[in-house]
């Protein structure tokens, strides 16, 4: 199948009259400043993840970028592969410290292809490792155009287990993100799909453009699922975030979760991490909803349509990559205009990286944008949550219950309930980033 030109998941496609407001760390300028041009040459010549590493922009810093949704290089216009032209058997293991795969897992791939057969079949040994036994690992070789399949099949991932053409596993993991899950919506019937899930009580897992499927799971099944690391951007790495897959399994497993955020820097720097109109009321302050969203580029795209969940009392977490601040304000408002944060109790900041300065101004930052946020609504807004296009995610469930706890040294704590888990015991959390 001929391949594409790779293309960036921090999105391109949006109207090129926004190209005129470039700032210092724009998308196409942030990847140039780190030595990766936009055109297939140079992403031949020098991978994104070597790339990044080796960036000065970002030494020193605590945003790191994981690459989650970035492609590899292509090589000659065609999918990387392994060397030999064989897959790798995610069942053949070859490490002493693996253990007997059990957990029933399904991949879903809505979105990007994963263009590196290799790190496809690495991450896969890695879950069969860890205890994972996956049961659709030939869809990680489908392509059309930039998806991971046409639309039919990536929909079929989903829609075969609402129609019970195949039976719910206890874990539908997703491949990657990037784009394409929204064209998928209306062909999948998410009230089964849930009524079905919750019988078995499936956890489905993914962020970034997966949040997609995560609002309508939500929206019309009812059903919670976990923001989480994935397949290929996360176990397929040479080196997986070690942390990342802790907490992975942590929030997997622990029917109580609980996550401490110590500061707003994820967020912005210039930001209290509690930010609440009468800051007298902020300790002791505890708040309890159902927590929801997820990416900001994609629950903006989603208002308006069916696909966007309506929840009363709701806490609405936002997490972005690569957007600009006056581009992540216009999508604060346009959820602000669609009357989105009126019924809510809280918003919740995760990471919002590389937004830069602004090249008319550099006072407007996203602590200018967030503050202005917090003017419309009223509503107290908490930074500085560590997940997002970053290193050392800490995993959380979407759609469960969710409370929030300020402390004494300025900080606070989100406590998690009634979700689906799955016994530790079944998982190896070491096979996740071992060297097969």
């Amino acid at each position: 199948m001929k391949a594409i030109e790779p293309q960036l998941q921090i999105k391109l496609q949006r109207s090129s009259t926004d190209k005129t407001e470039n700032s210092e760390l724009s998308r196409r300028k942030f990847l140039t400043k780190i030595g990766i041009g936009t055109g297939v040459s140079l992403l031949v010549m020098q991978s994104i993840p070597a790339a990044l590493a080796n960036s000065k922009e970002l030494a020193g810093t605590d945003t790191v970028f994981t690459k989650d949704d970035l492609p590899m290089s292509l090589s000659n216009g065609k999918r990387q592969s392994l060397s030999n032209g064989s897959h790798l058997s995610s069942t053949t293991l070859s490490s002493p410290n693996c253990i007997a795969a059990s957990i029933e897992t399904r991949l879903f791939a809505s979105s990007n292809v994963g263009s590196d057969d290799a790190r496809n079949q690495l991450a896969l040994q890695r879950l069969a490792c860890a205890g994972f036994k996956v049961q659709n690992s030939d869809i990680t070789s489908r392509q059309y155009l930039r998806f991971a399949g046409t639309d039919g099949q990536r929909a079929s991932d989903l829609q075969n287990i609402a129609t019970g053409a195949i039976a719910a596993p206890k874990l539908l993991l997703g491949v990657r993100g990037g784009y394409g899950a929204m064209r998928l919506l209306p062909m999948i019937d998410w009230e089964t799909l849930g009524r079905i899930m919750q019988e078995r009580g499936t956890i489905l897992a993914g962020f970034s453009d997966v949040t997609a499927i995560q609002c309508a799971l939500l929206a019309q099944g009812g059903v919670s699922s976990l923001a989480a690391p994935m397949l290929y951007s996360e176990f397929g790495k040479s080196q997986p975030d070690e942390s990342s897959c802790r907490q992975f399994t942590e929030a997997l497993t622990n029917p109580n979760l609980s996550i401490d955020v110590k500061n707003a820097d994820l967020t912005s720097s210039k930001l209290p991490t509690i930010l609440m109109t009468d800051s007298s009321q902020m300790l002791g302050q505890t708040l309890t909803g159902t927590i929801w969203g997820g990416n900001l580029s994609v629950v903006s795209a989603l208002a308006g349509s069916p696909y966007l969940p309506r929840i009363d009392g709701g806490i609405i977490f936002l997490e972005d990559v690569g957007e600009q601040p006056y581009r992540i304000e216009r999508m604060l408002y346009d959820l602000y205009l669609a009357g989105i944060f009126k019924n809510q109790q809280a918003i919740i900041f995760g990471a919002l990286s590389g937004a830069g300065e602004d090249s008319y101004d550099a006072r407007y930052d996203v602590s200018v944008v967030i503050r202005q946020l917090h003017k419309l609504t009223g509503l107290p807004i908490y930074n500085g949550m560590r997940f997002g296009h970053i290193e050392r995610k800490q995993s959380f469930p979407l759609g469960a219950r969710c409370q929030i706890s300020s402390n004494t040294t300025g900080g606070y704590q989100l406590t998690f309930a009634d979700y689906p888990t799955i016994k530790a015991d079944a998982i190896n959390v070491e096979g996740l980033w071992q060297a097969l």
